[in-house]
């Protein structure tokens, strides 16, 4: 009976042990073979891939930003002059008036967009306008200057008066109006004053004129 006891014991120890070496070596085994395989897998074609792609989406970039030459000379004066000259040479071949007119489209666009954020009965105030008004200005002279057209010209003088047309229609003027006082007491007193010199030179004329004959 000891016997069969011991023989039984002796089977599984053995067979314990057998078992805890087999799955040591399993999990060796395949720890060791799946980081190999992800190694492979996932170091060579993500910086092949990545090198590459970058690559040639940055070239691209700076084929696209660069653009064609100018076919004719643009300004230097105003930091987008570049743009402006890139517009009219893509859609016109030349900084044409036409093309100035669309530029000036944006320029006329946004002081009507500074307008509208006032209120209608603040449009007659200069105060309060200038500013808007001498935005359009440098906004018209900056284009014109980068596409080497004089500055003011009859495009831009049209589009000063499309804006006193809409916004300042019904504002007062005062260009009719007396002038203060000191102008016009200047204004009637010296020809009052310049009469009686007139006079006392044409007499001294005329006396001169008689003595010598």
């Amino acid at each position: 009976m000891n016997r069969a006891f011991f023989s039984s014991m002796t089977v599984t120890r053995f067979s314990l042990v057998f078992s805890v070496c087999l799955v040591t070596l399993l999990v060796w085994g395949c720890t060791t073979g799946i980081c190999l395989v992800n190694d492979n897998v996932t170091a060579q074609p993500v910086t092949t891939a990545t090198t590459t792609g970058y690559n040639a989406t940055q070239r691209m970039d700076r084929e696209v930003s660069e653009g064609g030459p100018l076919s004719f000379d643009c300004g230097t004066k105003y930091p987008e002059c570049d743009v402006y000259c890139s517009i009219c040479q893509d859609y016109y071949g030349n900084p044409t008036m036409n093309c100035l007119s669309d530029l000036y489209k944006h320029c006329l666009q946004t002081f009507t967009t500074e307008m509208s954020s006032l209120n209608t009965t603040d449009w007659c105030v200069w105060n309060k306008v200038s500013s808007f008004y001498s935005n359009f200005s440098h906004c018209s002279e900056s284009m014109a200057d980068c596409l080497l057209i004089p500055w003011p010209n009859s495009l831009v003088e049209r589009f000063f008066v499309e804006i006193h047309s809409k916004f300042f229609k019904d504002c007062p003027t005062e260009e009719f109006s007396d002038p203060p006082p000191a102008i016009m007491f200047a204004l009637v007193i010296t020809p009052i004053c310049l009469i009686p010199v007139m006079v006392s030179l044409v007499v001294l004329k005329t006396k001169n004129g008689d003595g010598n004959s």
